[in-house]
């Protein structure tokens, strides 16, 4: 086999690599999206480039309702260098279980399950970098920890390949804690 397609074999090979939520199915606290997540939560992030280095820090408040099956996201975001974004998730619950959600600067519409203490929501968005506007892969990993705090892995892609990542803390306080 050449080279090329040596290439080509292992680049499919890593693309398509990841945890199955099924994984998590026996896994406690359960991670009970609505209920987590309505009221005020509070996170703390960063992002990391491809080589690990961080390039940036950010402070989020999040402000959850919940009318039915559908649970509003007002996220407010303070980043290290002051830059501030707002976003409005609206995700519904499924009858089959599953999740889907929207957000203005979201591509499309996100998709997400949750088994055990685990959630993963996959989705589409245009980020501003310094090369101008990039569409990227998004694969959240979110799990809840115990009753007042989740850790979220993500996992940016650019045609299948990591180009960044970035990591979540997510805290409320206990009487928040549903």
């Amino acid at each position: 086999m050449n080279i090329k397609r040596l290439f080509m074999v292992l680049l499919i090979l890593l693309a398509g690599c990841s945890a199955d939520i099924s994984d998590y199915r026996s896994e406690k606290p359960t991670f009970d999206l609505f209920g987590y997540f309505s009221g005020e939560t509070r996170a703390w992030g960063m992002v990391q480039d491809y080589q690990n280095k961080q390039i940036r820090r950010f402070e989020v408040v999040i402000q959850g309702d919940v009318v039915g099956d559908t649970l509003t996201l007002h996220e407010k975001f303070v980043y290290n260098d002051g830059e501030r974004q707002t976003r409005t998730w609206r995700i519904t619950r499924n009858p089959d279980g599953t999740y889907q959600g929207t957000a203005g600067d979201i591509i499309g519409v996100a998709h997400g399950n949750t088994e055990g203490n685990a959630f993963n929501w996959r989705y589409d968005m245009e980020v501003n970098t310094d090369n101008g506007m990039v569409k990227l892969h998004f694969d959240d990993w979110l799990y809840r920890q115990d009753e007042t705090h989740v850790f979220n892995q993500t996992s940016l892609r650019k045609f299948g390949l990591e180009v960044a990542r970035v990591t979540l803390f997510f805290a409320k306080t206990p009487a928040q804690a549903q």
